[in-house]
């Protein structure tokens, strides 16, 4: 039986290249997508969601509005650099795509209701949404098979600053947040994601073979967008760092990881700290 997953992220290319993982795994089943703010402005993250599951012809997956900004208020810088002006490197969703339907947040709730203990969360994006969730209904949101997120850095630098990934540097209140208040938590930090790299032979053996793949045309150009990228900021990789596409992985391949039970805070504060995890020990819950 597929896992049953509520997806939150803001693709941006790594968020919508694990999107297309999701979508493509016969063990993965989209019960719904919460595209917020973080690498787009969260009004692109909801039409990149909507053209990803058009091409895959799965618009029956529930859209929720997410998050605009993070909990603070501040200013959200955007990454076009990175991941292209509409998030998807080059690629432009086209202008007949129809407006997204968005649902309400309170979505959310029905669908952890509805699928109660048997639901995974993952959120690979920053953590404003899943957070405004704990605070509207931590008893509900709890109540999940597990909450698997992409953030963080431990024994690496960050990609943001010297001590803080992208995620948990967005929106740290909320990812401080999420780490308090989830109970069966997983995070699959910098650290582990950084090696989880896709090759240009690999994309080459992916657009070969993958003619039914709905998003054959766009593998390669979004690669090589996010690879010059990479090739500039980490002279000498031999790829593209899939950072979200492990958080998804972990579900459906357990035995690839193991966990360390840690108590983990988020820095709040601090022009140089924002964002910096710290670990302690703690007993199991």
């Amino acid at each position: 039986m597929a896992a049953k997953v509520l997806f939150f992220g803001d693709p941006g290319i790594d968020d919508s290249i694990a999107i297309m993982y999701g979508l493509l795994n016969p063990n993965i089943e989209f019960v719904g997508i919460v595209p917020g703010y973080g690498n787009v402005e969260q009004e692109q993250a909801v039409q990149n969601v909507a053209y990803l599951l058009s091409l895959a012809g799965k618009r029956d997956i529930p859209i929720i509005a997410g998050a605009k900004g993070p909990l603070n208020g501040e200013y959200t810088p955007f990454y076009p650099e990175i991941h292209g002006e509409e998030g998807l490197g080059p690629i432009q969703p086209p202008d007949t795509l129809p407006t997204a339907e968005l649902l309400n947040f309170d979505e959310i709730f029905k669908i952890i209701k509805k699928y109660e203990n048997e639901v995974y969360i993952v959120d690979v994006g920053r953590s404003t949404s899943l957070a405004i969730a704990f605070l509207l209904g931590d008893e509900i949101v709890n109540k999940v098979k597990g909450i698997y997120v992409m953030g963080g850095a431990f024994f690496v630098p960050g990609n943001v600053t010297a001590e803080a990934e992208a995620n948990f540097h967005g929106d740290p209140i909320a990812s401080n947040l999420v780490c308090e208040k989830a109970q069966n938590l997983a995070i699959h930090p910098l650290n582990i994601t950084i090696q989880a790299i896709l090759t240009s032979d690999e994309v080459d053996t992916i657009v070969r073979r993958g003619t039914k793949n709905p998003y054959r045309h766009l593998i390669r150009p979004i690669f090589d967008y996010y690879y010059e990228f990479y090739k500039k900021s980490m002279p000498g990789i031999k790829g593209t760092p899939l950072h979200d596409v492990v958080a998804l992985s972990a579900i459906v391949n357990p035995s690839f990881f193991q966990y360390a039970h840690r108590r983990v805070n988020v820095e709040t504060t601090g022009i140089f700290k924002r964002g910096e995890c710290r670990r302690f020990s703690c007993e199991s819950r």
